[in-house]
């Protein structure tokens, strides 16, 4: 058997060999990312080390790098599922290090406030929902132009409100709310939805096994938080003033885009906050936490027929 050596040997002098390896060598160099990192890097690099190179750049060039050729996580193409290449040198050398790709770094986060948060699991209709499954007729069109403001806005770079979505049970309220959420993660960019009532039960066992104070924070600083079902709720001062009350103070000063799912309107959820368990009344206090929900949303009626009947 000829030696692989000598079999290389041939392969180099062999004129169309050399010719195909001069066209994908000119290929990989003048790939963008390579061309950007060579031009940085010039005064570090020769001809001599871009060509023992020649196979890390090779490989680099036949991954998806920031989810660009990936249809989804599980989709993903690249040798390290859920990571892609990065150039790097190291001791004269190109190299390539991998990190967590967008859609890796969205899925961790999200399982970490799965873990933390219980009541973020929502029916899969909601988790699956989408703008083109929206249906936009005459009760509802309105609620769906204003999120697709929204998301334009804050793609944009700007700290647009969120919305208040309110009518009666079944008309598509929290579906709109999945479908932004899916939105939002086509460009890796993190959501939480939460049912409020589960969240409000939640809490209170939380003060138990000292989490309370981590899954308030949690909820403080998520990029985009939604609150689904805010109302439907027993109201007690406690969750109302320990619990509300500061996340909706952070988001409000911290300018953190809120929505709202509910079947009250405004002065509705007001009077419904107004009133405690234990019959108390403080219109103070749910005077306060309106005022942040009026700060943190636009009130968007969504209207239309049953779509659970």
């Amino acid at each position: 058997m000829e030696k692989i050596n000598r079999t290389l040997q041939r392969l180099a002098s062999n004129e169309s060999f050399q010719k195909r390896y001069e066209e994908q060598r000119q290929q990989l160099l003048n790939h963008p990312d390579i061309l950007n990192f060579i031009t940085e890097h010039q005064d570090k690099l020769d001809k001599e080390i871009i060509d023992k190179s020649m196979t890390k750049l090779y490989e680099y060039t036949q991954q998806s790098k920031e989810c660009n050729r990936c249809e989804s996580l599980d989709g993903c193409i690249n040798f390290m599922k859920g990571y892609h290449p990065n150039l790097v040198m190291v001791r004269n050398s190109i190299d390539l290090v991998y990190k967590r790709c967008p859609r890796k770094v969205m899925a961790d986060e999200q399982k970490k406030n799965q873990k933390l948060i219980k009541s973020l699991y929502v029916p899969r209709d909601i988790l699956e929902a989408t703008f083109e499954s929206f249906e936009g007729d005459l009760g509802r069109i309105d609620a769906g132009k204003k999120a697709g403001v929204f998301l334009m806005n804050y793609e944009a770079g700007l700290k647009p409100k969120g919305l208040y979505l309110y009518g009666k049970f079944g008309v598509g309220k929290s579906y709109l709310l999945g479908a932004i959420a899916n939105e939002l993660a086509k460009k890796q960019i993190s959501s939480m939805i939460v049912y409020v009532p589960e969240l409000l039960r939640e809490m209170k066992s939380a003060i138990g096994d000292s989490t309370l104070n981590e899954k308030i924070e949690a909820l403080k600083k998520e990029p985009i938080l939604m609150l689904d079902d805010i109302g439907a709720e027993a109201v007690s001062s406690w969750t109302r003033d320990e619990v509300l009350g500061p996340i909706l103070q952070f988001r409000m000063l911290e300018k953190l885009p809120t929505f709202f799912t509910s079947n009250f309107d405004f002065q509705g959820l007001e009077h419904h906050l107004t009133y405690s368990q234990r019959g108390e009344e403080e219109k103070m206090k749910a005077k306060r936490i309106m005022e942040r929900i009026r700060s943190l949303s636009e009130p968007v009626l969504v209207n239309g027929r049953n779509r659970r009947d």
